[in-house]
């Protein structure tokens, strides 16, 4: 049934078990809220590998462009600045004082993005100017230690084996060894960080209630 534009999906006993939200909405929700790093409000989009996280990410910068005097916000992956595989959990200084050290201080920021294939980072910098919004999407996105300069954080989440297979499609059966190792550190860095308790939104990444996936995204209770 639709209550106030979202699709609200019911059982008996539990009441809701999904809402489909637009992400239209979530923008003007962002923009709303307070900016706590420097003049920029910081959205943190995290959940395990293969969730869904880069395409909530990419359509919550679409909805935010699209609003009247908007502008496309930078997003800054996660997994851009790792030094391979092991770091997994430790890069977040490279983020610290490449990116939001600077925004905190009213300057624009930059980082060097670490390529897969090379095996290190790359001589170019990606610049992150000084805006209204940014969106930082990955593993650990959400971790502790930001959540009081979030204005919104966001947890993706969706059935591990599909999350496997995700991940395989996109990345090939070689890393299959790196990924089980990278699961089993994530499981073990959320259960620590209690990043899905803390989260401000939870979302769906394999909702099964019919919906337009460009438009609307499924929150989970």
């Amino acid at each position: 049934m639709a209550i106030g534009g979202s699709v609200v999906g019911a059982s008996v006993g539990r009441v809701t078990v999904a809402v489909v939200e637009a992400y239209a909405e979530l923008a003007r929700r962002v923009l709303a809220g307070p900016a706590r790093v420097g003049r920029t409000r910081l959205v943190a989009v995290d959940g395990p590998s293969g969730a869904g996280k880069s395409v909530f990410a990419m359509r919550l910068a679409d909805a935010l462009a699209a609003l009247p005097g908007g502008g496309r916000p930078p997003v800054v992956r996660t997994d851009d600045l790792l030094n391979g595989w092991d770091d997994q959990l430790t890069f977040w200084s490279r983020l610290e004082e490449w990116v939001l050290g600077p925004l905190r201080a009213g300057r624009p920021g930059a980082y060097r993005r670490y390529s897969w294939v090379r095996r290190s980072f790359l001589p170019w910098e990606v610049p992150v100017p000084v805006s209204p919004v940014l969106l930082v999407e990955g593993v650990s996105a959400a971790r502790a230690a930001i959540r009081p300069e979030l204005t919104l954080s966001v947890f993706v989440t969706a059935p591990e084996p599909l999350r496997l297979s995700r991940a395989l499609t996109r990345d090939g059966l070689e890393i299959l060894p790196e990924l089980r190792r990278w699961h089993a550190g994530e499981r073990a860095h959320f259960a620590a960080d209690r990043t899905e308790t803390a989260a401000d939104l939870v979302v769906d990444g394999a909702p099964t209630l019919p919906h337009d996936a460009t438009r609307y995204y499924v929150r989970r209770p």
